[in-house]
């Protein structure tokens, strides 16, 4: 039975992202802080966080801003689609 082949990688990243996070939640709500950052830290962190997560979505994602890309797109799409049909 291939069970974990079947989960993406996507999928088990973000389910180990939200158990972090509600293991810190449920830490910091009981008073037992997993990082102890003051709020200037807390700051820098999470606009860093923001920065680097937006840079490596604009770097991983196929942005088409002219009509020539935006024409390749739709080619590609009907390509990819007529492969997956048998065509």
């Amino acid at each position: 039975m291939k069970l974990f082949g079947q989960i993406s990688a996507g999928t088990i990243a973000r389910t180990a992202c939200l158990a972090l996070a509600l293991t810190n939640q449920i830490l910091s709500a009981t008073g037992h802080p997993v990082l102890p950052i003051e709020d200037s830290q807390l700051e820098t962190l999470v606009t860093t966080g923001f920065t680097v997560a937006a840079s490596l979505a604009a770097w991983w994602k196929n942005n088409s801003f002219t009509a020539a890309a935006l024409i390749g797109d739709e080619q590609m799409a009907a390509a990819r689609s007529a492969a997956n049909t048998g065509r």
